[in-house]
């Protein structure tokens, strides 16, 4: 990737940026020290006390789900509307069938985790099997490369270098307690990625006019569903949306939330919010190149934001970007790490230590996979 230089930013840019990174772990900080005492059982560390309520359910699926956007935003550039059905159309329908079928069933069980209900149903081998495959389709690999290529594209330093750092920032706060400590960092990061793509749509409505301005400057083929793939393509997409049926973030959130109720008006609202964050990215990837075609694919959406929106705005976008990562990362680490300490009792301590020791273990074992990739997103999500 190429470095950005960052005399682009001013002091008002690193000054919001800054801002909400460190209201986020501030956040985080307050609530664990209101609940101090909460967190001794399982139950309390990795599902809030099943008392995880509508708002803050949709801010941390909708934060969650959503780590790999240079993958997104780089198909989109490339490939058109193509992005829009692989990466939403498909996933969309996963979400309602899930919503709709899977969470009752779900609750039914009054598990801690996917593991545990597996051992419920079935027995102790089939759940041991079903938490080591959790624990390695959970390894975030993707997210430490997306938060690498965007340290990297501000420092030029080498990707595991940048890779690294950005796993020490999600630990930062990621250590702090439980499930709420996730949960509390993903409501910032919501509303912040939220808001900084669809900032960026607007300024570029302004900047360039309408988005049936733009599409005639798009490349030809790049309104085309397929995108000049076959259908094979279409299909291995259509089954790795597939994979949210058995994903234990969903069934994390899903096991948390106070009702069935909940959870499931959680997930239709959270598609909904979902489907305007990828018209937005989608359009925003769109405007990049009509505007400026000759950008960098990997890098296009960064360029582009820092290009065309105004001062303040700009840390704005950068902080929308990294928690959009950050959200991903450190709820993978958590996950993987409770089912390691719960399910498999990886270290035998105390409950919060055995979370640490092993959220540690799981952030290195993805790290080490990174120079693999050659910072390809997509080739992670498929490998996946």
């Amino acid at each position: 990737m190429e470095s950005i230089e960052l005399s682009i930013l001013n002091a008002l840019d690193l000054f919001i940026f800054s801002l909400i990174f460190i209201l986020t772990i501030f956040i985080v900080w307050f609530n664990r020290q209101k609940n101090l005492k909460s967190e001794e059982s399982w139950i309390d560390l990795l599902l809030m006390g099943r008392k995880l309520t509508l708002p803050l359910f949709v801010a941390s699926l909708v934060a969650t789900w959503y780590g790999g956007i240079f993958g997104v935003t780089s198909l989109a550039f490339e490939k058109g509307l193509y992005n829009f059905l692989t990466q939403g159309l498909f996933w969309y329908l996963t979400y309602i069938i899930y919503a709709l079928w899977i969470v009752p069933k779900v609750r039914e069980f009054n598990s801690t985790s996917l593991p545990e209900m597996v051992l419920k149903k079935i027995g102790p081998h089939s759940s041991i099997l079903v938490a080591w495959i959790i624990v390695f389709s959970l390894l975030p690999i993707a997210a430490i490369l997306s938060l690498g290529l965007f340290l990297q594209a501000f420092t030029g330093w080498p990707l595991f270098i940048c890779s690294f750092i950005g796993l020490i920032l999600a630990m930062s706060y990621s250590f702090f307690g439980g499930l709420r400590a996730i949960v509390y960092s993903d409501l910032i990061q919501c509303l912040s990625m939220v808001s900084a793509v669809l900032v960026l749509v607007i300024f570029s409505w302004i900047t360039f006019g309408s988005p049936q301005k733009m599409m005639p400057l798009l490349p030809a083929g790049h309104l085309s569903w397929t995108g000049g793939y076959g259908w094979t393509e279409l299909f291995l997409w259509g089954f790795i949306a597939l994979s949210t049926l058995v994903d234990p973030n969903f069934y994390q959130r899903t096991l948390a939330a106070k009702s069935t109720q909940t959870a499931q008006k959680g997930i239709l609202i959270a598609t909904s919010i979902w489907f305007v964050f990828d018209l937005c990215t989608t359009l925003g990837a769109f405007y990049a190149r009509a505007y400026r075609p000759n950008l960098p694919p990997n890098q296009s959406y960064l360029l582009y934001g820092l290009e065309i929106l105004p001062h303040g705005f700009k840390g704005f976008f950068l902080a929308g970007i990294m928690s959009c990562i950050l959200s991903t990362l450190d709820s993978y680490l958590f996950t993987a790490s409770g089912i390691l300490s719960h399910d498999l009792k990886i270290f035998s301590f105390k409950p919060k230590t055995s979370l640490k020791i092993n959220m540690f273990l799981v952030g290195i074992s993805a790290l080490l996979f990174v120079p693999f990739f050659s910072g390809n997103v997509i080739k992670v999500w498929k490998f996946l």
